[in-house]
């Protein structure tokens, strides 16, 4: 047996990470009281189910490092009103090689969320789409911004991709 913490540590990841990607591999943690935690219960995995984790990280590593790798990767850059209703001026930029998926991920943190345009994109092309779409706006995360107008920074996002050249996924 290995205890969450220690699988943690060896990842480098936060034992909360450990622990939702064991809910997502439907791996049951055992929980024992140690002494050396002053009889306070710990949670431990199995060495299998150890493995089974460290693999999960490892194919989801060489995934990422695969989509980073190549520059070229086609995908699709989209803008994203974060709140429409109560904040609309706060939107988000980025590139997503799966849209369905990354919208997934948004509706989390941003649950009425809603795309308000997409483009034919290249990862390479990401940043300076951004740079170029969020001039005068004011930024409150890595690729969330607030503006007084969203149609504008849609509008010159129109205008940054007119001029790039034709994508595979057009």
């Amino acid at each position: 047996m290995v205890t969450v913490s220690q699988l943690a540590s060896d990842l480098g990841k936060q034992k909360q990470h450990i622990f939702k990607v064991l809910k997502r591999l439907g791996i049951e943690r055992k929980l024992e009281k140690s002494t050396a935690a002053r009889g306070q219960k710990i949670a431990y995995v199995t060495m299998e189910d150890y493995k089974r984790v460290k693999d999960y990280f490892f194919v989801a590593k060489i995934e990422a490092s695969e989509t980073i790798a190549d520059s070229n990767t086609g995908g699709v850059f989209y803008l994203i009103q974060l709140e429409p209703e109560h904040d609309p001026g706060r939107f988000k930029l980025g590139f997503a090689t799966n849209l369905e998926e990354r919208l997934r991920s948004h509706k989390t943190s941003a649950p009425f969320s809603k795309v308000l345009k997409t483009w034919p994109c290249k990862l390479l092309w990401e940043k300076t789409a951004i740079d170029c779409a969020t001039q005068g706006c004011k930024q409150l995360h890595t690729e969330v911004f607030r503006a007084e107008s969203v149609k504008e920074v849609q509008t010159r996002c129109d205008q940054f991709f007119a001029l790039m050249p034709e994508t595979r996924s057009k």
